[in-house]
């Protein structure tokens, strides 16, 4: 099962190089997240959200490996690709899978103006190594699903005591 985790953030600047080093401890298997988004608020007090998985996507493009397989098994590959791909991209755009995104909206919306915050939905880590990676950006933890214990010492971990 994975947790989720939602660190704040002083700057959209932070959260987004925060978003970087994540896909730099994935590719050194440090850290493997089920899905991310990126949360700010602007001065004007706009929200902002952008998820890191785009389900819209994932599903065109395997609607069209499926409708290239049945399409050549009826002889039209080429239009089984088409109509697996669009059909994909709708079910991968009515599918939200990983973070739910009124609850990123929600948390959102608690930001002050100017601040950011990234949400992660971590299927396994390499905790200190993760934690100690992200310290210098200076996070707070706004929203865990760990138990009260784990979230403790995460936060503890965080400001380095």
């Amino acid at each position: 099962m994975a947790d989720l985790v939602v660190l704040g953030f002083t700057d959209k600047e932070k959260a987004e190089g925060v978003l970087r080093l994540a896909k730099e401890l994935s590719r050194q298997e440090l850290l493997d997240l089920e899905d991310a988004a990126l949360a700010w608020r602007t001065m004007d007090g706009k929200i902002h959200v952008r998820q890191t998985y785009n389900t819209k996507a994932t599903g065109a493009a395997g609607g069209a490996l499926w409708g290239s397989l049945f399409g050549l098994l009826f002889l039209m590959p080429v239009f089984g690709a088409a109509v697996g791909a669009a059909t994909g991209a709708m079910a991968g755009k009515l599918t939200d899978i990983g973070i739910n995104d009124a609850f990123v909206k929600e948390v959102a919306g608690t930001l002050e103006p100017g601040r950011a915050a990234v949400f992660a939905l971590v299927r396994r880590s390499t905790p200190d190594r993760v934690r100690e990676a992200v310290r210098p950006f200076n996070p707070s933890v706004i929203r865990t699903s760990l138990t009260k214990d784990r979230e403790e010492e995460l936060v503890a971990a965080l400001q380095g005591t």
